[in-house]
């Protein structure tokens, strides 16, 4: 009996003995494999280039605001404690990189080579919209 245990663990582990259905097999898989690749390359440039916009809206709304209403320092602060407080599980919003969204933003708002490729990840009528309806 244990003879038999460890001749069909064997067999089913081993390689089709059909050559049609090994060579069909491979090219699926591989197939597939190729897919899944693909498709988590995708999902990381559509991740990167969301976190980019996000970066780059938080940047620009803190700098408007600042120069807007005269805020100082302390609402980086405060905006930093209230969103880690709002989004318990979501890194990144801690002063410092809230503040290197600002930097960000003022570092390359006017580059004439990059605004225009950040302006087709951010597309800022989408958010202007959402905040005149609120």
């Amino acid at each position: 009996m244990e003879y038999m245990k460890e001749k069909i663990s064997k067999k089913a582990k081993g390689p089709t003995k059909n050559m049609t259905v090994d060579k069909g097999y491979r090219s699926l898989l591989k197939n597939i494999k190729e897919r899944i690749r693909l498709s988590q390359y995708e999902a990381l440039k559509t991740v990167n280039k969301e976190m980019i916009g996000l970066y780059w809206d938080i940047g620009k709304m803190i700098v408007n605001k600042q120069n807007t209403e005269k805020w100082g320092k302390s609402v980086v602060e405060m905006l930093a404690k209230d969103l880690q407080n709002d989004f318990p599980g979501i890194g990144g919003f801690s002063p410092q990189n809230l503040w290197y969204m600002r930097q960000f933003y003022t570092e390359y708002y006017k580059n004439q080579k990059l605004q225009p490729l950040v302006g087709e990840i951010v597309q800022p009528k989408r958010y202007e919209q959402n905040i005149n309806v609120i």
